[in-house]
């Protein structure tokens, strides 16, 4: 018993030392640009492997720019189509949350319906809804990795607090914006506009902002499917809501 009560004690202290880093890696943050992110790291290591296994060439486009070089607009677009809470909640919609989580029991159920009526159909997976803020996936890429597990959701919720207790929201937006996955091997709103509309972030109109913000759910989906109907749609609702949404 007091060898288990010494490793959960060092269990705990591992745990605490660990939030610590964060605690300083995201302090840090108030004054100095981070150069890339866990995801970004993950992603780039994934390229160079494909890359080697395959004739296609190495693809990877990252350039920060400042907060004054990003279009008012984009700012807009995104907050609009991923976030409309941004500039009122404290990290996370818990609203949103609810919303999604019901949605996706209706999918579900849609779904066991469906392979009810057609048992000899394949079972198709119904897509899942996420209801999180522009701060969660901003912690989620910063520092964690892309598995879906309880223990990494509750780490996820810690850095989300502690991004909204010492960064402002124009700091998270910024760090999100320049930071955020566009496409294979694209990552940022520069590269983003460089690669799409062939012209700096800064010069985006509403229009070519809101396609940029519709394509963040599934970047690599829509860069191969730019002439897509429900990308057309959803770009024109999108630039309809950019005229109520306040920056922060």
């Amino acid at each position: 018993m007091r060898s288990l009560g010494r490793w959960l004690l060092w269990l705990v202290l591992a745990g605490l030392a660990l939030q610590l880093f964060f605690l300083a890696r995201i302090a840090l943050m108030v004054a100095i640009d981070p150069t890339s992110t866990a995801f970004m790291r993950s992603e780039a290591w994934r390229i160079a492997g494909a890359s080697l296994q395959s004739d296609k060439g190495w693809r990877w486009s990252h350039h920060w720019v400042p907060d004054a070089q990003i279009s008012p607009h984009l700012k807009r677009a995104v907050i609009a189509s991923e976030d409309a809470g941004f500039t009122d909640h404290r990290g996370v919609d818990w609203g949103a949350i609810e919303g999604a989580w019901q949605k996706n029991e209706r999918r579900q159920q849609l779904a066991e319906k469906r392979a009810a009526r057609q048992p000899a159909q394949p079972a198709r997976e119904p897509k899942v809804v996420g209801g999180s803020t522009i701060t969660q996936q901003l912690a989620k890429n910063l520092l964690l990795s892309g598995e879906r597990q309880l223990l990494r959701k509750g780490q996820e919720l810690v850095l989300t607090l502690m991004l909204e207790a010492l960064l402002d929201k124009r700091r998270i937006l910024e760090i999100y914006l320049n930071s955020v996955e566009w496409g294979e091997g694209i990552f940022g709103a520069e590269a983003a506009s460089q690669r799409y509309f062939n012209k700096p972030a800064s010069k985006l109109s509403p229009h070519e902002a809101a396609r940029l913000a519709v394509m963040l759910p599934s970047p690599k989906f829509f860069e191969a499917r730019q002439g897509s109907a429900y990308l057309a749609r959803r770009t024109s609702t999108i630039v309809a809501r950019m005229g109520g949404v306040a920056l922060p």
